[in-house]
């Protein structure tokens, strides 16, 4: 069995050669360890002023809607603030992906294009890094061109 402690629960990697911080989950969390599991993220994001992330949520079976809510409403919020921009690829498994989908809060990618932050989700990690990197071409053109 794994250990319910956010450093098990949530396996963190920055990847300095593609400046993307990874994180992958390893099980289905108890939603009381969520607090910390993003605390810990807020840290190696802040300490390597990483803007762009890449989670893997493949090993989740569901998301918690209180959770959910407090990520869209404060937690992404605050951190594009704190990281000027936040784009976020969540890797999820075909079953999470339409959990995720039906739920009637669910906003479309083109949503986000407003919010000080993106969202998007993929069932292919190579797609969801390439969504990614092209986040940060973007971001380097408009700042030559700014």
């Amino acid at each position: 069995m794994l250990s319910d402690t956010p450093a098990e629960l949530l396996q963190l990697t920055f990847r300095a050669d593609l400046d993307l911080l990874v994180g992958r989950w390893t099980h289905q969390p108890e939603p009381a360890l969520l607090p910390a599991a993003y605390q810990q993220l807020t840290h190696a994001a802040l300490a390597h002023n990483c803007r762009y992330w890449l989670q893997d949520i493949r090993r989740r079976i569901v998301n918690d809607p209180a959770i959910t809510r407090w990520l869209l409403a404060e937690y992404f919020p605050d951190m594009a603030r704190r990281l000027a921009g936040l784009r976020v690829a969540y890797l999820t498994s075909p079953a999470l992906l339409a959990h995720i989908m039906a739920d009637p809060t669910f906003k479309p990618v083109e949503y986000y294009d407003s919010q000080p932050y993106q969202i998007h989700f993929f069932g292919d990690e190579g797609a969801a890094v390439a969504w990614l990197k092209e986040g940060q071409a973007t971001r380097t053109t408009q700042k030559r061109n700014g």
